[in-house]
């Protein structure tokens, strides 16, 4: 059975991770501004204090150790007061810097931003961006070569600011080759890393246009679509098993070879001083990879992380224990109806389209969260009705659920495109519909609109009806069955109560007597 996301963010303390990339040092100088300057029609910022922070792939070390994670990183820094500061930064959030070397022909690189208040007026860079010179490459390459086989994990950090030179590149790929590694790569040019034959990649949106050369779209609402659309392209020019591409406010699309785009929600959050949440997703993507995790479970955590920091200023971490709080089912669970219809009348007072499915998900798998992903596109507010324990016994025999009401929506709710959940004990969701009226309502398989029988109701409240047709082979029963296979008793895998009502299996006979899904 698959992993609860508890589970896998507790095992990322036994994860041994090495960050490769360029190391910055954030600086915040922060003060107030009253009054303006004589000399120029600029504000006068009275400092009030400096913060110095790990930034860039020194930010993704910091994340990685604050997941849990044994972290070894291997980066240079110029031999200046900055580099000095940014090893300091380091070692008090616990980082190793044995494997930071220092080199006198570069200066270390460093972001200055400027703030009055919580607002951000400037920034000023500074640092060396060109290739090392060949001895400290030598160095690098050599170091890299020998820790990447004691490692269950790899992230390449890579800034465009000289510290992956194509030799290191080279000598990553041979790395990968002879001890095959979970590697994440987010860097500006993917396509340099082609040959390599990374786990996963992540792109922001403009780095995907420059990747397949197009222009950015006039229709900023389509990015997602658009995306999913070039999965194979996307594959093809990154070399990767998994494209990550995030989409700041818009979330993140995420593609593999033989499977369907998958698609996590953000929630917006107004930070000026909120920076670095790419490499926590990356950082998290990678430990949760490593943990054998199947991308969509990656990707909800590493979404999910990525909120946390969003939310939070400067350059900031996120915790495993934060991490796993995101995932308790109680934020999202809706423990009666008048408190349902609260959030549904807020919505539509926002002119959001509110779309609604319900079933049993007793053991989740890729074919439900699919047909979740594609039911929340349809709308704006996905909301799903459970059925209960008793619910489920009834339709489908003593034997079910194998997990309990309380266990599956806590697995349903580490999907951010679910906004709501709320189980209810009849046979069908009828009281549901009756109370939400959702704009939308979702049914998989191979219905009709006058086979289906919540479609009166729906329409007579004014909503649509959608059908999403099924994946083949992904049925709750058949996986049942199997497990019951493999643990040698062929004769009761048939002995499976009443048939299970997946989203994506054929319903509506006689012998159904519910139209929820497994």
């Amino acid at each position: 059975m698959n992993p609860t996301p508890w589970q896998t963010i507790a095992a990322f303390a036994q994860r041994r991770v090495l960050v490769i990339g360029e190391a910055m040092l954030d600086r915040y100088i922060c003060g107030t501004a009253t009054r303006l300057c004589r000399e120029a029609p600029v504000p006068i910022v009275q400092v009030r204090e400096t913060i110095d922070q790990p930034g860039g792939a020194a930010n993704a070390a910091v994340n990685l150790h604050s997941l849990g994670a044994r972290v070894d990183f291997l980066s240079v820094v110029g031999d200046d007061d900055e580099g000095t500061r940014l090893l300091e930064t380091l070692r008090e959030q616990g980082i190793a810097i044995e494997h930071v070397l220092r080199s006198g022909a570069r200066r270390t690189l460093t972001k200055q931003r400027v703030l009055a208040g919580s607002q951000l007026l400037l920034r000023f860079d500074q640092g060396s961006t060109e290739l090392l010179d060949r001895r400290t490459e030598r160095r690098v390459a050599n170091c890299l070569t020998r820790l990447f086989a004691d490692c269950d994990a790899v992230v390449v950090s890579d800034y465009g600011y000289g510290i992956l030179t194509p030799l290191i590149i080279k000598a990553l790929a041979a790395a990968a080759r002879t001890t095959p590694r979970v590697l994440v790569v987010d860097a500006k040019d993917l396509g340099a890393y082609r040959a390599v034959g990374a786990t996963a990649v992540k792109p922001n949106y403009g780095e995907v246009l420059r990747l397949l050369d197009e222009p950015e779209a006039d229709d900023a609402g389509s990015r997602a679509e658009w995306i999913a659309a070039q999965s194979e392209r996307l594959l093809e020019a990154t070399g990767a098993r998994i494209v990550a591409a995030t989409l700041d406010t818009d979330g993140a699309v995420i593609v593999e070879r033989n499977r369907p785009p998958y698609r996590t929600y953000s929630q917006p959050a107004d930070h000026t001083r909120a920076t670095g949440a790419g490499d926590t997703f990356v950082s998290a993507l990678a430990l949760t990879l490593a943990a054998g995790a199947q991308a969509p479970v990656a990707a909800e955590i590493a979404a999910a992380a990525a909120r946390i920091v969003v939310a939070k200023d400067g350059t900031a971490t996120c915790s495993a224990k934060e991490l796993a709080d995101c995932f308790t089912p109680m934020e999202k669970y809706a423990t009666s109806l008048e408190a349902l219809r609260s959030h549904v009348d807020f919505y539509r007072g926002q002119g959001r389209r509110v779309v609604f499915t319900n079933g049993c998900f007793d053991i989740l798998h890729r074919g439900h969260i699919t047909f979740l992903n594609r039911a929340k596109a349809l709308g704006h507010v996905l909301i799903v009705g459970i059925n209960s324990d008793s619910s489920i016994a009834r339709l489908k025999g003593p034997d079910r659920p194998i997990n309990s009401l309380e266990d599956r929506a806590g697995v349903l709710a580490a999907l951010s495109c679910i906004d709501h959940l709320i189980a209810f004990n009849e046979d069908t969701p009828t009281h549901l519909i009756e109370a939400i009226k959702p704009d939308i309502f979702v049914k998989g398989g191979d219905y009709t609109r006058e086979t289906l029988p919540e479609a009166p109701l729906v329409e007579a409240l004014g909503g649509e009806i959608h059908i999403l047709p099924y994946l083949d082979d992904h049925s709750t029963s058949s996986m049942i069955r199997r497990i019951r296979e493999v643990a040698g008793n062929p004769a009761h895998a048939q002995d499976l109560g009443k048939p299970d009502l997946d989203p994506f299996e054929p319903v509506g006979k006689p012998d159904h007597p519910t139209t929820g899904a497994a």
